[in-house]
């Protein structure tokens, strides 16, 4: 009979801790701050080959969202896990892959997932997710070689020359599309926006549309003295731009809260601007912020 109390006491004893840490079955990730700092370790989630926010260099994972990731580990008091996550056909697609459920794959959902369109529509249909933190403002680009292209120019001026985007980007589109396509027949695709960049270094193009962050990092690392950049808006283009946030699971959203605080006190001492001046990006606060 002690036997069976000692027992029922040290499982109620544990059911109790578990939960409190949120790590009963029927409680996973209701209280994920305190299990990451109980775990000590948080898991978090990048794009792979998405450079300057993460990719691999001589087998290292760097990037702007790698060092970010390891920068809000340390001040949570726990090391980082990056977790490199491949993107799937829509960004309601990663969420469902890399926070909320995990992949097909064998991929385990992160504590957290970085590089995330921060947007109230966005938000509204991803409602098994919390989006935070917003830490960036992404714009586009278009870079050309000089005396090749005049980079203001009206685009219809574009045509006959050799021009870069990334496969089903929305330069790319943009491109192909603008003016009634008459520069469809110029456009070459690439797997990512820094290779479009790189095209135009290694003189395989003449302009490239790209992200700005893609444009300064490649222009920062190989430091060409023919590049040129356009200073006017592009007419009738289809972004004005975008906020980059995080997200977290719905039910994670103290570790949301505390990601948001640590960014805070990163934003303001610079550390957060150190990050992008170390891969050659100009840091552009969210609008939101």
């Amino acid at each position: 009979m002690q036997t069976t109390d000692l027992g029922r006491r040290r499982f109620l004893m544990n059911a109790l801790a578990m939960s409190a840490l949120g790590l009963m079955p029927g409680n996973a990730f209701a209280a994920p701050i305190a299990k990451v700092k109980a775990l000590g370790v948080l898991r978090v989630a990048v794009y792979k080959d998405n450079r300057p926010w993460s990719w691999r260099q001589d087998g290292k994972l760097i990037g702007i969202d790698a060092d970010l990731g390891a920068a809000l580990a340390k001040a949570l008091g726990v090391r980082v896990d990056l977790a490199e996550l491949i993107a799937d056909e829509s960004v309601d697609d990663d969420l469902r892959n890399g926070v909320w459920k995990g992949g097909l794959l064998g991929f385990q959902p992160a504590d957290i997932m970085l590089h995330i369109p921060f947007d109230r529509g966005f938000a509204a249909r991803n409602d098994q997710v919390a989006i935070v933190a917003p830490y960036y403002r992404e714009t586009f680009q278009f870079a050309c070689v000089k005396g090749e292209i005049d980079c203001n120019a009206i685009p219809s001026q574009f045509k006959g020359h050799r021009l870069a985007a990334e496969i089903d980007s929305i330069p790319d589109f943009y491109l192909m599309g603008t003016f009634g396509g008459i520069l469809a027949k110029d456009v070459a695709h690439f797997p990512s926006g820094a290779d479009a960049v790189n095209a135009i270094i290694d003189g395989h193009a003449d302009g490239v549309l790209a992200s700005r962050a893609q444009i300064e990092a490649v222009l920062a690392d190989r430091k060409p003295a023919n590049i040129a950049k356009r200073t006017t808006p592009l007419p009738a283009f289809p972004s004005p731009g975008w906020d980059i946030g995080m997200a977290v699971k719905e039910n994670s959203r103290n570790l949301g809260d505390a990601v948001e605080g640590v960014l805070t006190d990163m934003a303001a001492s610079g550390e957060l601007k150190a990050i992008f001046d170390r891969y050659g990006v100009t840091y552009a606060p969210a609008l939101a912020a």
